[in-house]
């Protein structure tokens, strides 16, 4: 029986699976106990695209090894490929040692990434008996990679496993999330599409790509594929909360709410629905609604889930005009954030000053005629809830120009250098060993990024990504007919507003009001220098003047990006568009004063804030 599982699974692994099943399934038969057996037979089966019969196997091998947490997770990613979603859930869920939710499986997959050999091997294969050779034991080291926020690296571990065996359908839906978490959403489709093709009801697959239609702007396909879902399992709380963000997305907020409201009836303490009321900004929670958080909040398990009930709460309490209790849930909500993923003030600090330190005028001056004149992009700059979303929505309603939201690419392509230059710790000073005639392919590279943004095939394309501001150097070396335009709003105002807001990535200096201030401060530190080294490169528009006189305001942005008036521009509220960010409703509202000094409602609780600020928060105002 040994000598007959050695050979079968020596075979499997080599990639005959034919030759495994044949000697394995003998043995599963006369050794029914042995769980090894049924677990190579099942990933025969699974590699070869037989899920029924590899799930069947697995099954096996679980009741005959429950402590198995490869024989687990093969089974939950077989459930999957069956479209048992929920059942997988509940199988890779178990709290097992060394399922991907395991501290110590993620220490050592860290290290795997991060070239340490001799740790990973210990906890991997001596710990857990994984062997990085088996399709099944990386398929587990992907899922705890991405769980620990390491997308790129998973995708490097699971490339060649869905080359070499393109049937395997869990590794090949896996490299599709990871190139989804790292904004790759053509190469995520490309991997989902055939999964669709294949089995077109299986609602995993169906979501993946739903989300990634919906990133591209696609609502229509977004929802096709949801409803496809939700008609395999309507008691989906999470699928409904998805369809909820692409009815926002579209503007039917009447839609949205119905959605949210489904999922909070099936998973009350599903915290992110609750936020996602909150966020349309234009609907106030009953006395019920009010009740109901409060209640769930004592049983919430996962940090999302009481970061968004904190966040939903303080909005309710605030429309009540309870802001003392408001503030208290948002900075409960914030500190939950913060300690799932801190924030280094120092370092960004350190990067502001790098870049003024290295991006001078004589530096500028050496590579003047750099890059490739392409007047297409137009770069919105700033902090976040600064306005930049009404910005776009006013360029998004001008007939030669496709807003295509917050990019990815320019963050992407500067992060490649970094690495590329072999000391991403100085970034960006190594852009002084970049040959000049580089600069034009990266703005080629740029452009071939973002084509498939261009759904409209308009001449302008708006990218809205907010931290771009410190990228300006290399947008004028990439793209030197590139426009900018930096929106600017009142310090307080601004950061107050993204302390109410509930962000889970991308900014986690909001999740401190000090850490507030001192990004705050950084950005106008960074854009202050381009002022010096790039005059009248970039427009600044300031959010308070576009309120008081938006006739003026939308001329003058106008003008600057060459575009010929239209009265649409006028009336943005009236576009009919995808927006993805959490302004959506109000940019399709008239433009009011409601928010300018909504802050003061805070303002007792806010010193931190502005000894972080220093001069700027009276400074912004008047700009």
């Amino acid at each position: 029986a040994a000598a007959a599982f050695l050979l079968g699974a020596a075979l499997r692994r080599t990639g005959d699976g034919a030759g495994a099943k044949a000697i394995l399934a003998p043995l599963t038969l006369a050794q029914p106990g042995f769980w090894g057996a049924h677990y190579e037979l099942g990933l025969a089966h699974a590699s070869a695209g037989h899920s029924a019969a590899a799930a069947a196997a697995l099954d096996r091998a679980v009741a005959c090894n429950p402590q198995s947490s490869l024989a687990l997770h093969a089974l939950g990613d077989q459930l999957v490929a069956l479209g048992r979603t929920a059942e997988a859930a509940a199988v890779q869920g178990r709290a097992v040692p060394g399922l991907a939710h395991d501290a110590m499986l993620a220490k050592g997959v860290a290290a795997l990434f991060d070239g340490d050999a001799a740790q990973a091997a210990a906890i991997l294969q001596d710990r857990f008996g994984l062997d990085p050779g088996d399709i099944a034991a990386v398929r587990l080291m992907a899922d705890s990679g991405l769980r620990i926020g390491r997308p790129a690296a998973v995708a490097a571990l699971l490339a060649p496993v869905v080359a070499a065996a393109p049937g395997f359908s869990p590794a090949r839906l896996a490299l599709a999330l990871a190139h989804y978490r790292q904004d790759q959403f053509e190469a995520a489709l490309a991997l989902i599409d055939p999964l669709v093709v294949a089995q077109p009801a299986n609602p995993a697959y169906r979501a993946l790509r739903a989300a990634t239609h919906l990133q591209l702007g696609d609502a229509a396909a977004a929802l096709a594929d949801q409803a496809v879902v939700l008609a395999h399992d309507p008691g989906d709380a999470s699928a409904w909360l998805a369809h909820g963000h692409a009815h926002k997305a579209i503007g039917d907020a009447d839609a949205a709410v119905a959605a949210y409201r489904r999922g909070i009836a099936l998973a009350p303490g599903l915290g992110e629905a609750w936020w996602s009321l909150a966020n349309l900004k234009t609907m106030r929670f009953e006395p019920a609604d009010i009740a109901a958080m409060q209640a769930a909040l004592p049983e919430s398990v996962s940090a999302q889930d009481r970061a968004g009930l904190h966040f939903a709460l303080g909005k309710a309490l605030e429309d009540v005009r309870d802001d003392a209790a408001a503030f208290r849930h948002y900075a409960q909500g914030n500190a939950v954030r913060r300690a799932e993923a801190p924030y280094d003030a120092a370092a960004a600090y350190a990067l502001a000053r790098r870049t003024i330190a290295s991006l001078t005028p004589g530096f500028l001056a050496a590579r003047r005629g750099a890059g490739i004149r392409d007047a297409g992009p137009i770069f919105i700059v700033g902090m976040p809830r600064s306005g930049s979303t009404l910005v776009e929505q006013i360029l998004a309603s001008h007939s030669d120009v496709e807003g295509a939201s917050e990019l990815p690419d320019l963050p992407a392509i500067a992060s490649a250098l970094a690495i590329e230059s072999g000391d991403p710790a100085s970034w960006p000073a190594g852009l002084a060993d970049v040959p000049l005639a580089r600069f034009a392919a990266l703005g080629r590279d740029y452009l071939a990024r973002t084509r498939i943004r261009r759904r409209l095939g308009r001449a302008f394309l708006v990218d809205k990504f907010p931290g771009n501001f410190v990228h300006i150097g290399l947008i004028h070396l990439m793209l030197p007919g590139a426009i900018i335009v930096d929106v600017r709003r009142d310090a307080m105002a601004c950061c107050v507003s993204l302390f109410r807001q509930s962000i889970a990535a991308g900014q986690r200096y909001a999740y401190d009001l000090g850490d507030l201030g001192r990004a705050y401060a950084d950005y106008v530190r960074v854009m202050d220098h381009w002022d010096q080294v790039l005059p009248g490169r970039g427009l600044r528009l300031s959010h308070e003047a576009l309120v008081a006189d938006p006739d003026a305001q939308i001329a003058r942005l106008l003008a600057h990006c060459g575009l010929a008036p239209q009265p649409g521009c006028w009336r943005f509220f009236e576009t009919d568009r995808v927006i993805r960010t959490p302004s959506a409703q109000q940019v399709r509202q008239p433009l009011n004063r409601d928010g300018l000094d909504h802050w003061r409602r805070f303002e007792p609780w806010l010193e931190p804030l502005k000894a972080a600020l220093g001069p700027l928060g009276g400074r912004v105002a008047e700009l």
